[in-house]
């Protein structure tokens, strides 16, 4: 039997913080979307919110650069943090952002789950690949979502998921969970919102236990 769509009734932005610090401190289960600039966080949150600006997107890589939190229903939360990557800004504003996105994903108490994004149309990427490892390396658990399915056809699809499965490899005996999306066709939504509600049996388990 098919599964009923899992609809959002009142996304809520919270607001925009420069770092952790600055960041409400919630108990409801928290889900950060990360990846390289222009990869699509903003548009995939948007998709699963199923608004179309409730996150600011923009065609301009590296626009993003504050942690956005968005309060999904009242019963878990949304973190839109700055792309990384991003070549036109200068060496110290990466890693600004890189040191801002690891310390979020490290000591982000309510932290449930890293998604992990990366653009289909490309080959797999050293500084995609090296965030996967420190994600592993860190015990912060993560789920990969390749982005951007829309654009290739299912051949091609399956040819990208074995590159990346390769590159993977290399240092991962097992993969991380993955997902396979399209903001455009919301293509894996409903997938990413069935994990999401994994996570409402474990509300009151803290990181801490």
């Amino acid at each position: 039997m098919k599964s009923s769509k899992i609809t959002i009734k009142q996304p809520k932005f919270l607001g925009s913080f420069p770092n952790i610090d600055a960041c409400p401190k919630l108990i409801l289960p928290e889900f950060a979307f990360i990846g390289r600039s222009n990869v699509g966080k903003s548009s995939l949150l948007n998709a699963i919110c199923e608004r179309n600006s409730l996150a600011k997107t923009s065609g301009t890589p590296g626009k993003t650069r504050l942690i956005n939190l968005f309060n999904i229903d009242l019963k878990w939360v949304l973190a839109d943090l700055p792309g990384y990557g991003y070549a036109k800004l200068s060496k110290h504003d990466r890693e600004k952002f890189i040191n801002m996105i690891k310390q979020y994903l490290h000591k982000r108490e309510n932290l449930f789950s890293a998604f992990l994004l990366m653009d289909l149309r490309v080959a797999p990427q050293s500084v995609d690949l090296e965030m996967a490892d420190w994600l592993g390396e860190n015990s912060v658990p993560f789920c990969i979502v390749f982005t951007k399915a829309d654009k290739l056809k299912p051949a091609e699809i399956e040819t990208q998921i074995k590159l990346y499965e390769e590159k993977l490899f290399e240092s991962w005996a097992e993969l991380p969970h993955y997902f396979i999306t399209s903001s455009k066709t919301k293509e894996g939504r409903e997938a990413i919102m069935q994990f999401i509600q994994s996570a409402f049996p474990a509300n009151k388990k803290s990181k801490k236990n």
